[in-house]
């Protein structure tokens, strides 16, 4: 009995200290920038960085620079069209279970967490159909060239599957479409967000799993 009671401390004591050096390495990949010499112009694309303190997403004109996102999101897609006629996306990518299961803090359920964390190929992409957001403290507004967003648009593209399968999204405004990539611990919707900045030529982290580790930034 004490034997048992000894190991199950031990493996508590393990998954802390792995929990623990996650969340510093990340807080320092966070820290480390890419595109140092990045600078906002002052006339381009309007984009907003947002987040709802589990998931982060890019929020962008639906129409702009060349780049027209309605051929991807269509009024069918939502369960009620009424919102397409909003002029702005919102785009994240997460992990499926994740992403469905998730969608507010009090959602979270470890082993949901864990299955995430372990690493899988069932991805989504969430698009919202919004109007411009309103700047606030979880959501940040930045410029970008017309080049540097078209950059943009083409890395969120490529984590869209083709012919993908699509789920009804939360409300009537939002839909999942199947994604790309693998998800994991080290790839999170968080990080995501920082590489499709990062493929732009924004400045972020180099390594941005968390909410504030892209938020700090802008």
């Amino acid at each position: 009995m004490r034997s048992a009671v000894a190991w199950a401390k031990r493996i508590a004591a393990g998954l802390a200290s792995i929990v623990i050096l996650y969340l510093m390495v990340g807080l320092i990949g966070g820290a480390i920038p890419v595109n140092r010499g990045w600078r906002e112009p002052a006339n381009g694309v309007t984009i907003w960085v947002e987040s709802n303190g589990i998931h982060t997403g890019i929020v962008v004109p639906k129409l702009a620079a060349g780049v027209d996102w309605r051929t991807l999101a269509k009024p069918g897609d939502l369960r009620d069209p009424r919102y397409a006629g909003y002029d702005h996306l919102s785009f994240g990518w997460g992990e499926r279970a994740f992403y469905l299961e998730t969608p507010t803090w009090w959602d979270v359920r470890p082993a949901t967490v864990l299955a995430a964390a372990i690493g899988s190929a069932r991805t989504l992409v969430h698009v919202d159909h919004v109007p411009a957001p309103v700047e606030t403290a979880s959501v940040r507004r930045l410029v970008v060239t017309p080049d540097q967003y078209r950059r943009l648009a083409a890395y969120i593209a490529a984590s869209v599957k083709p012919d993908g399968s699509i789920e009804p999204g939360y409300f009537g405004y939002d839909t999942f479409y199947e994604g790309t990539g693998r998800y994991s611990a080290a790839r999170t919707c968080n990080s995501w967000t920082g590489a499709a900045l990062a493929a732009a030529g924004v400045r972020v982290g180099a390594w941005t799993p968390f909410p504030v580790t892209v938020l700090w930034w802008f």
